[in-house]
């Protein structure tokens, strides 16, 4: 049996059959789009679980955030309300001293008044027994001097006369009340003193002359002269100490512990003024002092920048004279620098500012340059296999990040029709 070729077909050529043929170099382009898809498919996998752990990282993080922000509100009103507490206590506190101040000065204004109440009802009371004393006193006398004066006028062929002691006696008690009139309208009561004691020593008198009649006796003329003179003196002396009442005049005991005070108050101004005036002496010893330091430390400059920058004394010397200025001010001198050297700051000349520049260019030119020898990147993303040391450097450079580091499996392997593929064309080189 042979077999056959049908070349026609209705009187039509057949299509030749399709020929393949083995294309190494397709079929690695094609193993590479797959390698490469199947890399970006990984690729986009790695990528989307990296971003799903990031989230997660994030959701983390903000998740510590608002809790640490919690716990920060929380301390943060737990300070407020402890703070509160504090102010309300210190409130409290503040409101019962004051409620105890209050009450204490309350207390003493209550005492203060008692003893102002206690001392005036005293000074009543005693003014009243000082009063009623008096006049008891010069009732006395007036009973004591005028049956003595009525013994001593009574002549029965003048009987008028008996009316004598009466004028004697009611010259002085007159004038008295004259005296408490004068005190009470706030009148000179001086006349009326006179009067009383001129009334009272003529009565002493006619008393005692009245004593040598057999009839009085010595004794009696004697007792009612004292009588006569003391009822007087003593209801004057209770009117004279009525009136400076009156008047405001101060006892000798007040006047005593016045110049008591106003000596203190002396001796406290004296001291004051003998403070200030130290103090004064002593602000005026250290001003005189820091001006001394002062103008040491401004000679000191003056002669270290005249040694040591000539020139530009010269000019800051000419700017002060113009200026009108004691002493070169450092405002001056940095002009004067300024319009010497050109630079602005003090100190800094041309020469410096050159080398400055020089060293600025060379740190800018090393921290820029790239780096070559054993420590430059090319060729170190493997690690050499002869390599005997594991410690000794990779080869790879430090430029702010080291590069992966690359060991055999990181990579996937190449397909077999690649390298065959890169087989042949080594052997075509």
């Amino acid at each position: 049996m042979t077999a056959t070729s049908v070349e026609r077909v209705n009187g039509s050529h057949l299509p030749a059959e399709p020929r393949f043929e083995y294309d190494p170099v397709a079929h690695a382009e094609a193993e590479a789009i797959r390698t490469r898809a199947e890399a970006e498919a990984e690729a986009l996998r790695i990528e989307a679980v990296g971003k799903a752990e990031a989230e997660k990282i994030k959701a983390a993080e903000e998740a510590e955030k608002l809790r640490i922000a919690n716990e920060r509100a929380a301390m943060r009103l737990d300070k407020e309300r402890a703070d509160h507490d504090a102010y309300v206590a210190k409130k409290a506190a503040e409101a019962a001293k004051a409620r105890a101040e209050e009450e204490k000065a309350k207390k003493a204004e209550a005492d203060q008044n008692e003893r102002e109440a206690q001392a005036l009802a005293e000074q009543e009371r005693s003014e009243r027994y000082w009063k009623w004393g008096a006049r008891g006193i010069y009732a006395v006398g007036l009973i004591i001097a005028a049956p003595v004066q009525f013994i001593h006028f009574w002549d029965p062929k003048r009987p008028f006369l008996v009316a004598a002691p009466g004028l004697l006696e009611g010259l002085a008690l007159v004038l008295a009340f004259g005296a408490a009139w004068a005190v009470a309208h706030r009148r000179d009561v001086a006349p009326y003193r006179i009067g009383i004691m001129l009334g009272a020593v003529i009565a002493a008198a006619i008393n005692m002359y009245g004593g040598q009649d057999p009839r009085i006796g010595f004794n009696a003329g004697l007792i009612g002269a004292i009588a006569s003179l003391g009822g007087p003196i003593v209801l004057m002396a209770y009117e004279h100490g009525i009136a400076q009442k009156a008047d405001g005049i101060p006892s000798r005991r007040d006047r005593r512990a016045e110049r008591k005070r106003k000596a203190a108050e002396e001796a406290a101004r004296e001291k004051a003024r003998a403070e200030r005036k130290a103090a004064e002496e002593k602000a005026a010893a250290d001003k005189a002092e820091q001006q001394r330091r002062a103008e040491e430390e401004q000679r000191r400059k003056d002669e270290d920048r005249r040694t040591g920058h000539e020139a530009v004394w010269k000019v800051a010397e000419a700017m002060r004279s113009a200026r009108g200025s004691q002493y070169v001010t450092e405002q001056i001198w940095a002009d004067a620098w300024h319009r010497v050297t050109g630079s602005k700051v003090v100190g800094i000349t041309a020469e410096i500012e050159e080398l400055t520049q020089v060293a600025q260019f060379r740190m800018k030119a090393v921290s820029e340059a790239p780096i070559k020898g054993p420590l430059s990147l090319v060729e170190s993303q493997k690690v050499s296999r002869s390599k005997k040391d594991p410690d000794s450097p990779d080869g790879r450079r430090n430029n702010g990040g080291t590069p992966p580091r690359r060991t055999p499996g990181d990579t996937a392997p190449y397909s077999a029709i690649a390298r065959n593929q890169a087989r042949h064309e080594q052997k075509k080189d």
